[in-house]
């Protein structure tokens, strides 16, 4: 066995919880069996398969761990030299109320719902303030529980319709009624953030665990090179196996 190999040991509790996992899959016990044994294997057979496939991924997550740590120049190098990667586009968070269109129902025809949304609207020019407490009392959307929150939006993840008449309004300003393929809605923009590049204290995090997943795989990937040019396939399932 390798070094790394010999020192790894996988835990009992670790294995009884993998083999939870797989089992949690199946409907029931018998089926799980069943399965096994279609697969030419038993219950004791696929425990032992299981543990070896985890000291593998231990083994790794071992030879990983000598990576060289990511420096702060490391991270600020790679944000200067890839600034399309940071770009970021304008966003808007948007809360809407909808009332939805069925000419089955007689609350919901379109006349109806008209109606409907052009009285929430009354309300609303009386008392701006009033917006997510009218949501979360007519809104028949889900996001009526949080006050007809959508969060924030760039532009092409909503209905057309919305994403044109979001994208014009001002902060806190409230649309006009709008027409979508689900009903009527009223938007309103609570916030912009203007198209720009991610400053680097916002993007440090994620350069950092990039970097740092690289570096892994290369030190991984040169250590089962090393391994596999010296040993044949059944001595390296026996490294595992060890």
């Amino acid at each position: 066995a390798s070094i790394e190999a010999r020192d790894v040991v996988v835990p009992q509790a670790t294995l009884d919880a993998a083999m939870d996992e797989v089992r949690s899959r199946y409907p029931n016990i018998s089926v799980f069996q069943e399965d096994l044994a279609g697969n030419g294997l038993s219950m004791d057979g696929y425990r032992l398969s299981l543990e070896r496939e985890l000291k593998v991924e231990a083994v790794l997550e071992k030879v990983g761990s000598r990576a060289a740590k990511v420096s702060d120049i490391d991270v600020e190098l790679y944000y200067r030299y890839h600034p399309e990667q940071f770009q970021r586009p304008e966003t808007r968070v948007a809360r809407h109320i909808l009332v939805t269109i069925n000419e089955e129902l007689p609350d919901n025809t379109r006349e109806a719902a008209r109606r409907r949304i052009e009285a929430i609207a009354g309300r609303l020019d009386r008392e701006p303030r009033r917006f997510e407490e009218q949501a979360m009392k007519h809104s028949e959307c889900p996001t009526a529980l949080q006050g007809g929150l959508l969060g924030e939006v760039k532009q092409g993840q909503l209905y057309p319709e919305l994403d044109a008449v979001l994208f014009q309004l001002e902060p806190m300003q409230l649309s006009g009624m709008v027409e979508s393929p689900v009903g009527l809605h009223l938007v309103r923009c609570d916030s912009i953030t203007h198209a720009g590049k991610l400053p680097l204290g916002k993007a440090s995090d994620a350069i950092r665990d990039l970097l740092a997943g690289r570096r892994k795989h290369i030190c991984q990937g040169a250590w089962l090179k090393q391994i596999q040019q010296g040993t044949s396939l059944h001595a390296l399932e026996q490294t595992w196996a060890a």
